[in-house]
């Protein structure tokens, strides 16, 4: 079982939170990726309030769309301030679509094809 982050103080969320440069609307963009696996999950966009949310429940909050369950393992802040990665212990899809992870196509010779099944029916789960 992996080794949830710990709850941060609020004076450890304020230093996380002023090394970030969100964008003009206030946002940065979050890579999720499995902790243990290397697996890139999704991108996905984070505001401050996400971010703080994120770094003091230790459940991954995102400004856009979500409904899936990721616990936070790290969430790192790269050399130019300017994304944010998060590696998670995935709970089921992270893609909206149901899939695992949002990368499902790829280019197969000349078509553009669907790698990956879907895992969990999301519009049965309620999630659409």
């Amino acid at each position: 079982m992996p080794t949830a982050a710990a709850a941060l103080s609020s004076t450890a969320i304020d230093t996380f939170v002023a090394a970030i440069k969100f964008d003009t609307q206030g946002l940065v963009p979050a890579i999720a990726q499995q902790h243990d696996t290397g697996e890139v999950l999704m991108m996905a966009w984070m505001d401050r309030a996400a971010v703080v949310e994120t770094l003091g429940t230790g459940r991954v909050c995102y400004w856009s769309r979500s409904g899936h369950i990721q616990t936070l393992i790290d969430l790192r802040v790269d050399c130019d301030g300017d994304t944010l990665l998060a590696l998670v212990d995935q709970k089921g899809a992270a893609c909206h679509t149901g899939r695992h992870n949002c990368f499902f196509r790829a280019l197969r010779g000349e078509v553009l094809e669907e790698i990956a099944p879907i895992v969990v029916d999301m519009q049965a789960a309620g999630k659409t």
